[in-house]
């Protein structure tokens, strides 16, 4: 232990107790699980120092993202242990409602933001945190956890880069135990220490003995002092090793025993405690105050969690807990406006939207000085300055994480991927983090993710794609796809309006070919509201986007053979209008459903058997769909548009339909 630490004998003693405490609480559970009352968690036995420690020499109002093994970072911060184990046990008064497990869940109050179950996931979180700090100009600081395995994931990269570039006061904490689960660090990475990596990213890397809760302390002390001072991101690397398996009743025999042997001469507790007793600090007496302490604290939430009933919910409670509740305030415009294209529509409500809100803030490659590969966000940098308008790597999983945390600290961040093909490179952060939010631990994210898709461009398989179903299979997303320039106005400020993450589909062959009269006033349209494009009789056309262009061509085509075509442009994709796509069909008795995306698992195929199932009393036809073949969509020309793209085919269908 090291004697030039400045730190009194009742704060040492503190350290003490809560170094004990989760033990104590680990413990206590191995006898509840082995009499079959509790289930399986991820231990820390043995890692314990790194979360007291590192919370301990922090301030309050500091921001903690824990990982599996940091319970010390929850009984440090002096949450409520009725709920914690509540929580540990899946029981009714748990933070989650019985949704998610151990550490998964976020207690703002305490400023610690749990885990999701993807290694590394919260370390671009971490980044939204610091950025947020920073914007604010506050002196706080952001402590990040996770293990020696996940610093092989791309998320490790991205956020700590991020962090270097922008300078942010973020510790990535590294609790290195030797094994990522039961896979051993040399065949994890072939550096000697973790704190290395820090040189590739310009920053400070330090390694530290992770069993020796003052070496913690006074490090993470010493760290955070700098950097409030704005001397930016540092990694720690904290040697450490677990003393039961990757999650109790896992096992370990994977470990030889001359290990466990070396690290039970280091446990952190019995080490600590030789300390304290060398320097008569700790005695018999004062070791008895405390184990009776912890056991006063302990036992009545333990016995109050056992005795706690299974949660019970209802079917309306869990759908209605998706989203976070918004009542649509209806805004008309109040002049008519002048013609505008779409993307200067986009644009233009961009910038309304930054004027009018200083929370707002546009995020994404290239988007500063450039303006954007499209150029929408082109001059915005001399409006808003940079870190309003913030150019970042080239990252995806990076920045939507950060827009997590900057969301959760009160920011309203708006996200540009380059092209939505990019997006997949980001999918983890938006179906399981993002997504999940709300649902998991009922706080809601307001972030807006803009998406410019779509063919016609002869842009080839990694510039035109439409995957727009690829997210409308998940839960806790909306999902909107203007049409026109006046819907693209209206259901932009829609989408940064409402609490709950949307993700905008723009589409970019109409930026510049798709022109529209839309009002300079500000004005909204509800997400999941419909539009009829054109009134008919004979068909209802469904469909979003490019397709209610085609389908408009298509149905004044016909007009002239006296087939009139209803076109319903959706507009809004989660939630969409069943209403009114069963009104129009109630009418026309006859449906053919368009998308540009391939036809197979498309939004169609849902829409289609929604239809049957509902709207079967009304047909006089199959329903039927059209969209683009089940291949890549293709680089030259004249083979997307006359073969890939379903826009030659949608006279023959609505004659099909109309001679079935």
């Amino acid at each position: 232990m090291n004697d030039n630490i400045k730190i009194t004998d009742k704060k040492l003693l503190d350290l003490l107790f809560y170094l004990e405490l989760p033990r104590a609480i680990e413990n206590r559970m191995l006898n509840y699980l082995r009499q079959g009352k509790i289930s399986k968690w991820f231990s820390g036995i043995g890692q314990e120092a790194i979360s007291v420690g590192s919370t301990y020499a922090l301030n309050n109002d500091d921001i903690i993202l824990p990982m599996h093994r940091n319970l010390g970072v929850f009984t440090t911060r002096d949450i409520s242990l009725d709920s914690l184990f509540c929580q540990l046990m899946g029981k009714e008064g748990g933070f989650t409602k019985g949704r998610d497990r151990s550490f998964h869940f976020g207690l703002l109050s305490k400023n610690i933001i749990g885990m999701i179950s993807h290694l590394a996931a919260m370390l671009p979180v971490a980044t939204g945190f610091g950025l947020a700090a920073k914007l604010k100009k506050q002196k706080k600081v952001v402590l990040s956890f996770t293990g020696d395995g996940s610093t092989s994931e791309g998320d490790f990269h991205e956020a700590i880069n991020l962090a270097a570039v922008w300078d942010l006061p973020i510790i990535f904490l590294i609790e290195n135990n030797g094994y990522g689960l039961s896979t051993p660090s040399s065949e994890q990475f072939k550096c000697k220490k973790l704190s290395d990596k820090a040189i590739g990213y310009g920053i400070k890397g330090v390694t530290i003995d992770g069993n020796n809760v003052l070496e913690v302390y006074e490090t993470i002390s010493s760290l955070a002092k700098e950097l409030r001072k704005g001397t930016g991101p540092v990694i720690v690397e904290a040697m450490t090793f677990r003393m039961r398996g990757h999650e109790e009743a896992s096992g370990t025999d994977y470990i030889p025993k001359k290990i466990f042997d070396k690290w039970l001469k280091k446990d952190p507790i019995e080490n600590y405690k030789k300390y304290l007793q060398s320097k008569k600090i700790l005695t018999d007496k004062i070791q008895q105050q405390i184990n009776k302490k912890i056991d006063k604290k302990i036992d009545p939430s333990f016995e109050f969690a056992l005795n706690s009933e299974k949660p019970k919910s209802t079917l309306l409670n869990e759908i209605n807990d998706v989203y976070k509740k918004y009542t649509f305030n209806l805004k008309q415009p109040k002049d008519k406006g002048s013609e505008i294209r779409y993307v200067d529509s986009i644009s233009n409500s961009l910038k309304d939207i930054m004027l009018k809100n200083n929370k707002t803030i546009i995020m994404g490659q290239d988007i500063s000085e450039y303006g954007g590969v499209f150029k929408i966000t082109k001059d915005f940098l001399d409006e808003f300055g940079s870190e309003r308008v913030r150019n970042t790597p080239i990252i995806e999983s990076g920045i939507l994480g950060a827009s997590v945390g900057l969301a959760l600290d009160g920011f309203v961040p708006i996200i540009e991927m380059q092209f939505a093909d990019f997006v997949s490179c980001g999918f983890n952060q938006i179906v399981n983090n993002i997504a999940k939010t709300h649902y998991r631990w009922n706080e809601s994210l307001n972030i807006t993710i803009r998406m410019p898709y779509g063919g016609g461009m002869s842009a080839g398989p990694f510039h035109s794609q439409s995957p727009e179903s690829w997210f409308f299979h998940t839960p806790g997303l909306k999902i909107v796809a203007p049409s026109s320039a006046y819907d693209a106005k209206g259901l932009l400020n829609s989408s940064i309006e409402d609490p709950n993450p949307v993700l905008y589909f723009e589409h970019k062959y109409m930026y510049r070919s798709i022109r529209g009269l839309v009002p300079n006033d500000y004005y909204n349209i509800e997400i999941g509201k419909a539009d009829v494009k054109k009134i008919g009789k004979d068909v209802s056309i469904i469909t979003y986007g490019m397709g209610v262009h085609w389908a408009l061509d298509i149905a004044n085509k016909l007009e002239n053979d006296n087939i009139s075509i209803e076109v319903i442009d959706l507009r809004s994709l989660i939630p969409w209008d069943k209403d009114l796509v069963e009104k129009s069909i109630s009418k026309t008795n006859r449906v053919l459903i368009l998308h540009e995306a391939n036809l197979t698992g498309g939004i169609g195929a849902e829409i289609s058997a929604y239809i049957s199932e509902k709207c079967f009393k009304f047909l006089d036809a199959p329903v039927m769909r059209l969209g683009a073949i089940d291949t890549p969509i293709p680089f030259a020309s004249d083979i997307e548009k006359e073969i890939y793209l379903p826009i030659n085919k949608i006279e023959q269908r609505i004659k099909e339909l109309l001679n079935f």
